[in-house]
């Protein structure tokens, strides 16, 4: 059922109907914003099947996701009281631009979260954020139409997945759990959406290369990994990526570059 649309873009008259269709229905006044044209939904399998067929520069929220997934098509839990957005971002596929979307995302949400208060955030390469070794938020990229992504982002707020997965305990974290003041969703992905089109048009205007130095920042580098290549393990020094989003991993004496899709799954190995 859709609760409320968050309108920014579009005409005077558009924007004076959709105020009074929201009010008639007693949902939430529509939010303006300069950036995004935001629509709000109690429930949906997954914000970004949802979101498959919206145009750039617009984003979808739901309060739960009863087929939320990560890389993979794992499971995400997607409980109420966190933020599972997606947002439609113009990019054309296999560009420069488009391998390093994941991270220019990771790194938007780190920006967003660190500007409320957040404090020894790190991202896990390729698409998660932790705070020491507990996961925060998740992104998931997907693309359905030619020059378009849809940037999943998944954050633990005031939801507590543990419950819904035993398997989680000890594992992830809430930013209930590390601010004094936590901001509502709507507030909350509101200001993450003003961080990833900030980001977004700095790397279509100067390119990869103008984020790359404040991507490798993130990591908590020097780190030991384990890499899962769908049953072949690789153990190494993660040593940042390129600007093609590549881990770079250093093992024997040499570099290694890996691409997303290769690793299944990379663990931290604890010093």
């Amino acid at each position: 059922m859709s609760r409320s649309l968050v309108l920014s873009l579009g005409v005077a008259a558009d924007l004076q109907s959709g105020a009074a269709n929201d009010c008639a229905a007693g949902r939430r006044p529509a939010l303006q914003s300069p950036d995004w044209r935001l629509r709000e939904l109690a429930e949906v399998d997954s914000t970004n099947l949802v979101a498959a067929n919206l145009p750039a520069w617009h984003a979808l929220r739901a309060d739960t996701q009863t087929a939320g997934r990560g890389r993979f098509q794992r499971h995400w839990v997607s409980d109420a009281g966190g933020l599972w957005l997606s947002a439609v971002v113009p990019v054309e596929t296999n560009s420069p631009e488009w391998r390093i979307l994941p991270l220019a995302a990771g790194m938007a949400v780190c920006d967003a979260l660190r500007a409320n208060g957040v404090e020894e955030l790190r991202m896990r390469w390729p698409n998660d954020l932790l705070v020491g070794h507990r996961k925060l938020a998740g992104l998931l990229i997907d693309q359905f139409q030619p020059g378009l992504a849809v940037v999943g982002i998944g954050i633990n707020v005031r939801n507590q997945p543990e419950i819904r997965d035993g398997s989680l305990n000890g594992q992830v974290v809430r930013l209930a759990d590390l601010v004094f003041a936590t901001p509502s969703l709507r507030d909350l992905a509101v200001r993450v959406l003003a961080s990833l089109k900030s980001v977004w048009q700095e790397v279509r205007t100067a390119g990869p290369e103008s984020i790359l130095p404040r991507v490798n920042s993130l990591w908590d580098l020097p780190r030991r990994v384990q890499l899962d290549l769908d049953g072949t393990q690789v153990t190494g020094d993660f040593a940042g990526v390129d600007t093609g989003g590549r881990l770079r991993l250093r093992t024997q004496g040499n570099t290694i570059l890996f691409e997303p899709h290769d690793v299944r799954l990379l663990r931290d190995i604890q010093g």
